[in-house]
């Protein structure tokens, strides 16, 4: 990445310099980009193939200001971080959010300052942690509206878990094997192709707001803003385009009834 493309990419997520090598540049960096960039599965269900090269994850977050999903997101974060200058890289894990542990198919960034580690992930829907969260183990780690901990697993190496009103919820493990470009490829290919990935049966966008997230679930809009939440079903082609455009910045160029399939038209 040089100069241009990173200047590119600071005015696509709303930051007016270069962040420092420091943990309050990689808080500035990510909160930006989780701010602007959306979580979306679009292009899986047009039937269009998900690159993972960093020039094509560029030109269509950037250049066509779209969003994507982890490995996207996570691999034009992890580009960012190198060309910036922290020490970082990729980590796969295991996504538990059904009980039953997928393969590796869930990309993060493993970054060191200062003989700290941190966990960064700017791609994991709804639940993506809203800062970056140091690697301390049994720990209650607070975002401004989450409370996460990390937990050593005897199978999968480290769990992240969210804290609910009841209970600790696991999200997805992972461990510090190295990862590879081909261990990127064979989970990318999976999760977008595969007829058991969930990126294949539903339509799916989410993006965090200063005082929430807002996600959409096929025809259901959803706005959280602090515990209030407040559900729109998208009655009609007109109204989707719109709201998809109006709450995730989203010019689709994809016919509705790629999308409409996936829900009943009322």
């Amino acid at each position: 990445m040089n100069s241009d493309t990173l200047s590119q990419y600071l005015s696509r997520i709303g930051l007016s310099k270069q962040p420092e090598v420091s943990v309050q540049g990689l808080k500035a960096l990510h909160n930006a980009q989780h701010r602007a960039v959306p979580f979306e599965n679009f292009d899986v269900i047009a039937g269009k193939k998900i690159a993972t090269t960093a020039d094509e994850i560029f030109n269509k977050v950037v250049t066509h200001q779209r969003g994507g999903y982890c490995f996207e997101l996570n691999g034009l974060m992890l580009r960012v971080l190198s060309a910036i200058g922290f020490e970082a890289r990729a980590l796969l894990g295991r996504v538990h959010l059904s009980g039953v542990p997928t393969g590796r198919g869930h990309q993060v960034s493993l970054v060191t300052l200062d003989d700290q580690q941190w966990l960064v992930d700017a791609g994991f829907g709804s639940q993506t942690p809203r800062h970056p969260l140091p690697l301390k183990m049994n720990t209650e780690l607070c975002t401004d509206l989450q409370n996460f901990r990390l937990v050593a697993h005897d199978l999968y190496g480290t769990m992240l878990q969210v804290k609910d009103q009841y209970d600790w919820l696991n999200l997805y493990s992972f461990d510090m094997e190295e990862v590879c470009a081909g261990d990127i490829e064979y989970g990318n290919h999976f999760t977008s192709t595969s007829p058991n990935s969930v990126f294949t049966s539903a339509g799916i966008a989410s993006i965090a707001t200063e005082e929430g997230t807002v996600t959409l679930l096929n025809d259901l809009l959803k706005i959280k803003k602090g515990e209030q939440i407040t559900e729109i079903k998208l009655s009609n082609e007109s109204d989707y385009f719109k709201q998809v455009k109006t709450h995730f910045g989203l010019e689709l160029d994809m016919p509705y009834q790629k999308i409409a399939q996936y829900f009943e038209l009322k």
